[in-house]
């Protein structure tokens, strides 16, 4: 993975600033410079560095006051020691510190390129390090769109081509459809499948750190800026950003969003240096964004900017015969990671499957799966075993009632099984709680 990297260097004489600029300049690197720590300071604060060069011996601040400094505002930044002065004892106090290496003065230029790659790569190391951090954390999903429908055969054909084009994609459709799920085969599909895939859901950040969360920020932009913090598009670059449910975001945050697809360049927060970005975007919701525009809640311009390519994923009710597949699947899934032994579904269950609204769709499909496999004692999963997600067969006036019906019984079982506790309701029907509340206003369940 490679990231926008800049390399800054404090020493108190020009003719070692000049001659380490002009090796890191033919090396390729952006390079600012300091002639004392306090000047070098408030560049990092103002603009960060991935490798700082620092000269111990200086007026003012001495070199391991500005190393300490560095290495609690950027744990991440590398940093080369250099001193004209040195002592064993010196190289292990700035080694105790967190510096990179230690270089003696004079030293050549083949000796400086070596111990500056080497920083390099750790610093690498050290994003990636954070970067694998962040997608344990994440729910992954399975890589895998299953479906026989005309319409996941046409998505599936989508996917194949969108997929190596890099353009920016827009998915469309109801909560628990699959969204995250295409994205990542969009991103398997693409010369970036190699590269990360951050996942950013635009329905949890709050409003007013999801500036901070997107760019990163430097340390004392704001109350709690400790350390300098390296943002998720930053930790993207190169991969691919997923914004999830990105009609959520407020107007405020849509234009900076813009800007920074636009000009594929990002600022910290309370920073001043632009860091050059490459990323696909690839974003997801599952309102009418061009309803949105003419209520004016979302951006014209950033919408078309984003439905380069639109992709609409179909409700499950609308692809019935993808449910009796995608339950076996999740059987054998959850016989796995459950370690139980089900053979299967029975008929009468299937049914019962067959003939449900799926309001929460495929995501609500697998948590009904999931936890019949879990509480069930038979060796085919029953109709009875769907009791405890409460869902049983229909009788033949049961499915003759309206989906929105329903749906709006099973919404208000469920409220009523929770006690009206929103969260727990909304993950047991496979829904985020913003739908969940849409759907109670809709079918007038408040008062549960």
């Amino acid at each position: 993975m490679t990231l926008p990297l800049s390399v800054l260097i404090i020493d108190d004489e020009e003719i070692m600033r000049d001659s380490c600029s002009e090796i890191l300049n033919g090396m390729g690197y952006e390079v600012k410079t300091a002639k004392d720590g306090e000047e070098g300071l408030e560049l990092i604060r103002t603009t960060g560095f991935a490798v700082v060069i620092l000269d111990l011996k200086m007026q003012g601040l001495s070199g391991m006051e500005v190393l300490k400094i560095i290495k609690k505002n950027d744990p991440e930044t590398q940093v080369i020691v250099i001193t004209g002065y040195p002592t064993v004892q010196k190289a292990i106090e700035a080694m105790k510190l967190g510096a990179y290496d230690f270089l003696p003065k004079p030293f050549t230029p083949d000796e400086f390129r070596v111990i500056f790659q080497r920083a390099v790569e750790k610093r690498k190391l050290s994003i990636e390090n954070i970067y694998l951090n962040h997608a344990l954390q994440s729910k992954f999903q399975s890589d895998i769109i299953i479906g026989k429908s005309k319409a996941m055969y046409e998505i599936n054909k989508l996917v194949q081509k969108v997929g190596p084009t890099d353009s920016t994609v827009l998915i469309t459709g109801e909560s628990g459809t699959g969204k995250e799920l295409v994205a990542r085969a969009i991103h398997s599909n693409s010369m970036r499948k190699n590269m990360p895939f951050i996942t950013i859901d635009c329905s949890t950040l709050v409003e007013n750190l999801f500036e901070s969360e997107l760019f990163g920020y430097v340390k004392g932009s704001f109350t709690g800026a400790a350390s300098t913090k390296h943002g998720l598009l930053e930790l993207a670059n190169n991969g691919t950003v997923f914004f999830d449910e990105i009609g959520n975001i407020g107007i405020h945050m849509q234009s900076k969003l813009l800007r920074a697809i636009q000009e594929r360049e990002i600022t910290k927060v309370g920073g001043t240096q632009t860091h050059k970005i490459d990323i696909r975007i690839i974003a997801a919701t599952n309102r009418d964004l061009s309803e949105a525009v003419n209520e004016q809640s979302f951006r014209e311009d950033l919408f078309y900017r984003l439905s380069v390519v639109p992709v609409q994923l179909p409700p499950l009710r609308e692809r019935r015969e993808d449910i009796a597949l995608l339950a076996k699947y999740f059987v054998d899934k959850y016989n796995e990671k459950r370690r139980k032994s089900i053979k299967g579904i029975s008929r009468d269950a299937m049914k019962a499957l067959m003939h449900y609204a799926w309001p929460g769709n495929v995501r609500e499909l697998e948590n009904a799966i999931e936890r019949a496999v879990v509480l069930s004692e038979n060796e085919y999963l029953e109709p009875d075993d769907l009791h405890y997600y409460g869902l049983s067969i229909l009788s033949q006036s049961e499915v003759n009632r309206t989906l929105s019906e329903i749906e709006r019984e099973h919404i208000k079982n469920t409220l009523l099984k929770f006690k009206g506790h929103k969260k727990k309701a909304a993950e047991s029907l496979g829904i985020d709680r913003k739908t969940l509340y849409r759907k109670i206003k809709k079918y007038d369940l408040s008062g549960l």
